[in-house]
């Protein structure tokens, strides 16, 4: 039992330090991928479906949060081109393409499937 609450404790720590310094940060031995340049940003992004915020750019990545449909956000842009990851099948396509980022009404940011979002990159 305490170990669960550790690792809910180091997760939380995470997120927490995630939001406040704008970097990913790893809880314990879990790996999480390099945030991207956001030196740009698109904005007023909106999901053609609800999808899952991923701590890394592929499907199994933890979950942080989810970016309902329709909702407004933004994408990192600082190469204008998605970056290549694990291969999925969402929003009817199949890609390795993802972006990072989220929507405009929380803090909570991660990758999300290049195919839900209506950006040519």
């Amino acid at each position: 039992m305490k170990l669960k609450s550790l690792g809910t404790a180091l997760t939380t720590a995470a997120l927490m330090a995630t939001a406040l310094t704008g970097a990913v940060a790893t809880a314990g031995t879990a790996s999480a991928a390099t945030k991207p340049d956001c030196s740009s940003s698109l904005v007023n992004v909106k999901p053609k479906e609800s999808v899952n915020l991923r701590s890394e750019p592929k499907k199994g990545a933890t979950a942080l949060g989810v970016w309902g449909k329709g909702k407004p956000g933004g994408v990192c842009f600082g190469d204008r081109k998605p970056v290549t990851g694990g291969s999925y099948t969402a929003c009817g396509k199949t890609s390795d393409k993802w972006y990072f980022g989220g929507p405009n009404s929380t803090e909570v940011e991660g990758w999300v499937p290049a195919t839900c979002l209506p950006i040519s990159g």
